[in-house]
C-alpha cells in the first residue's frame, strides 16, 4: 500500500484524504464506536499527524489479492513511545474503505487519547467543513 504509506510518511493530510472511500469506516484504538465517512476520517487522520512525533513505519504486509494491508509503526506522543499498526482494506476501486488502528502500550495509548481529545474540537470543525 505504497501510496497511503508515502502520504502518511510525508505527513500529507490531503494526499491521505484522497485515498479514502466516501463511506470509509475508521475504527480508533480509543473510541468504542467507529467513525464513518471521508470527512471525519480525514480530519481525524490530520489530527493524528499533528500529535504523533517521530512517526515511522517499520513493517508492512499485504494479502495475496492486495486488498488487505498491515502497516506497523512506531512514534512518540507527549513523550511516550508507542507502537501500533494500521489495518487497511481497499474497495473495488482501490480506495480505503476500512481503517483500524491498534496502539500499545497502555501508557502510550492513554497519551494518544489525551492528545487526540485536545484536538477534537478542531476535528469536528474540519469534518463539518468537508
Amino acid at each position: 500500500m505504497g501510496t497511503f504509506r508515502e502520504a502518511v510518511e510525508a505527513r500529507d493530510g490531503e494526499a491521505v484524504a484522497a485515498l479514502l472511500a466516501d463511506d470509509v469506516v475508521f475504527t480508533s484504538p480509543v473510541a468504542f464506536r467507529p467513525h464513518r465517512g471521508r470527512a471525519v476520517t480525514a480530519a481525524i487522520l490530520r489530527a493524528v499527524l499533528r500529535v504523533f512525533e517521530d512517526f515511522r513505519y517499520v513493517g508492512e504486509c499485504a494479502s495475496a489479492d492486495g486488498r488487505e494491508h498491515v502497516l506497523r509503526f512506531r512514534a512518540t506522543v507527549s513523550g511516550r513511545e508507542v507502537e501500533g499498526c494500521d489495518l487497511l482494506h481497499l474497495d473495488d476501486e482501490g480506495r480505503i474503505d476500512a481503517l483500524t488502528v491498534m496502539v500499545r502500550p497502555l501508557s502510550g495509548l492513554q497519551a494518544l487519547a489525551d492528545a487526540m481529545d485536545a484536538q477534537f474540537d478542531r476535528v469536528r470543525e474540519e469534518a463539518a467543513a468537508g
